[in-house]
């Protein structure tokens, strides 16, 4: 089970400080699966964030009376110059596992990704399919009693989303998830009920189609809240690669790199070390926050460029 109290969650950058999530009261029960929607913008991944304790309240709290992961194929927490198996051992054993669990670990990564000798090269050569393959096998490798997934089943082709989703079905009795998803047929083969993300606040639902239906009737009447327009717009900076895939890998950085300011900061509070040094830590973190929103904007404005020139 999971207690949301209170919740309020905004960033600070300057395109403003507008709360994100605002007075969040819910109780998520156990073993039930919950399909998160909400228009682009909403807090989803916020929300998702929060629960598996990557980020941190302005206001409120999360209390999880279940062991939760991290979100699956969370390839950012991967460490770049070490290899797939590498990787796959390590976590294993931050996560307490035997000398016998760190091996089924490894070769469960080692069979679900299928990416061959790769498996045993560093992760800095990857390409993004085979990192989220790896990261993807490794989330779910460990038994939890509630899944994260923020659109974990939108990468790799065709084959890789089905053996996703049949993992992730196979986990349903085991445990419960909690989805994002821009598939609705994956968030009704998958999820029993909806919370439905609007204008910060989240409704509940008790049947995930009926959550899809007023998700539905609000973009039919224009309820439904649009991205924020200064997130919205699209923007290109000079400092940015020019073209998709170099764009799309300095967002996976940057991303990375928000998760290990984030990690140092709660290591830092953990080790009660210097108040000088935590300030450093958390007056880093909203600089990468802003690398991201940039990165985010530099990327759609490549997409709509391309987007154009193939229309024409």
């Amino acid at each position: 089970m999971i207690e949301i109290k209170n919740l309020y969650k905004r960033y600070h950058n300057h395109h403003g400080s507008d709360w994100v999530l605002k007075d969040i009261n819910l109780t998520i029960p156990t073993g039930v699966s919950v399909g998160l929607i909400g228009a682009n913008g909403a807090g989803k991944s916020t929300l998702l964030r929060l629960i598996a304790g990557m980020d941190k309240p302005e206001r409120g709290e999360v209390i999880r009376h279940s062991r939760v992961s991290w979100p699956v194929g969370l390839a950012g927490g991967m460490q770049n110059n070490m290899t797939g198996r590498q990787n796959a051992k390590f976590v294993a054993r931050v996560q307490g596992s035997t000398h016998q669990e760190v091996k089924r670990v490894i070769k469960f990564v080692e069979d679900f990704a299928e990416i061959g000798e790769a498996f045993d090269e560093p992760v800095r050569t990857y390409s993004s399919g085979m990192r989220s393959r790896v990261s993807f096998g490794l989330s779910l490798s460990f038994d939890f009693d509630i899944y994260i997934s923020d659109e974990a089943t939108a990468v790799g082709d065709r084959a890789f989303k089905e053996k996703a989703k049949a993992l992730f079905k196979s986990k349903i009795g085991q445990a419960s998830l909690i989805m994002v998803s821009h598939s609705e047929g994956i968030l009704k083969d998958l999820c029993q009920v909806g919370l439905y993300l609007k204008e910060g606040r989240g409704y509940w639902y008790d049947d995930i189609n009926e959550a899809i239906k007023a998700y539905h009737a609000d973009i039919d009447s224009g309820k439904a809240m649009a991205e924020p327009k200064a997130v919205r717009k699209p923007k290109r900076f000079d400092n940015l690669p020019g073209n998709i895939p170099e764009a799309e890998t300095h967002l996976q950085q940057v991303k990375s790199k928000l998760v290990e300011a984030q990690r140092a900061l709660e290591v830092a509070k953990q080790q009660n070390l210097l108040p000088v040094y935590r300030k450093h830590i958390r007056d880093d973190i909203p600089k990468r926050q802003q690398q991201i929103t940039n990165a985010q904007l530099h990327l759609e404005a490549l997409k709509k460029e391309q987007g154009n020139a193939t229309a024409e």
